[in-house]
């Protein structure tokens, strides 16, 4: 458990210089005796196995991103780090493990997008997105992409845009299902575009894209990561990326902020936070430590290449970042009237 060094009025008369120069320095000594095991577990932590709790199956971009860290993290401090890949319920069963694990810096978690989401998209949490974490530093944000069947006569996003205004709630557009990022992308694109499509939701992105490729619905908002592949070989057709910016993986596709959308942007982050509570001391170690590993050619080649943009912001910045997407999703999620599947 956390020691907290607590100083009543006459310690801190102490250490501001009143009373002898005796009682000052017992109790200096005395704080510093406090402080102590704080400042030596940071030195030696970690001492044991460090879990990496994952709110995902294996395979995904928040698990790539997970082991390509961890195993860095493993290297640099002599200790194995397990990814733990607890998915289910949105998310909610990982991240509601997570909040309720020790806050001894042992369990590290992935918070991503759907935290933010889920926080007005389910009417009951059993835990607090904001409150429960300690947030370290967003690790990565990966772009979506908007792509349309072959045979679609939209070469840009204007023109899906135009095509749309033409022939309203007729362009079915798919998602990975009620309430996901992909869903909520493409809801905030009609809003900002003034058009009405018809949202199919699948359960996952793999039948989506079947369905999309083999033209049963004629747009998709999806991610780079499952996306690019179908664009490249020719079975879709890309319209805009999703960022502020384009992006490495596919720089000749233009945002939709460049194309009229002004201020859009939508896609996944991934990142590193640890139970509400985890000493400072901790927190400072494990931020300068993942910013490091991003900044590493190995896995800032292996992860761009997917389309992924590293950010290694302040735990500060992070949670300030993780509370206005909060707020931002949970506008579009009643304005959409989702609801979970």
């Amino acid at each position: 458990m956390k020691k907290i060094v607590v100083l009543t009025p006459s310690i801190a008369h102490a250490v501001r210089g009143g009373g002898s120069g005796w009682g000052r320095k017992g109790v200096l000594f005395g704080a510093a005796m406090l402080l102590f095991p704080l400042l030596a577990a940071a030195q030696t932590y970690p001492t044991k196995t460090v879990r990496f709790i994952v709110p995902y199956t294996p395979g995904g971009a928040a698990d790539i991103l997970a082991r390509a860290v961890g195993a860095k993290l493993g290297e640099a401090w002599g200790q194995s780090v397990v990814v733990e890949n607890r998915a289910g319920a949105g998310t909610n069963l990982g991240s509601e493990i997570a909040a309720k694990s020790p806050n001894d810096g042992y369990v590290l978690f992935m918070p991503t997008i759907a935290n933010a989401i889920n926080a007005t998209l389910y009417p009951k949490l059993n835990y607090d997105p904001v409150k429960d974490f300690s947030y370290v530093t967003n690790i990565a944000k990966v772009p979506g992409i908007v792509v349309v069947h072959p045979s679609v006569p939209a070469k840009n996003i204007k023109d899906l845009i135009a095509l749309a205004k033409a022939h309203p709630g007729e362009l079915r557009h798919g998602s990975t299902g009620s309430g996901s990022p992909h869903h909520l992308a493409a809801e905030l694109f009609k809003t900002m575009a003034g058009v009405k499509m018809i949202h199919i939701p699948y359960k996952g992105a793999s039948p989506a894209l079947v369905d999309v490729v083999a033209g049963h619905i004629e747009v998709y908002f999806g991610a780079m990561v499952s996306v690019i592949p179908h664009v490249k070989n020719g079975r879709l057709r890309a319209l805009g990326v999703t960022s502020m910016k384009r992006t490495a993986a596919a720089p000749e596709i233009p945002t939709l902020d460049e194309q009229g959308l002004k201020g859009f942007e939508t896609g996944s982050w991934f990142g590193v936070a640890l139970p509400a509570g985890a000493p400072r001391e901790i927190v400072t170690k494990l931020h300068a430590e993942v910013v490091r590993i991003i900044k590493l050619p190995e896995v800032t080649e292996r992860i761009a290449s997917e389309g992924a943009d590293f950010v290694g912001n302040t735990p500060e910045e992070y949670t300030a970042f993780v509370k206005d997407e909060i707020a931002k999703w949970g506008k579009v999620v009643k304005m959409s009237g989702a609801k979970v599947d």
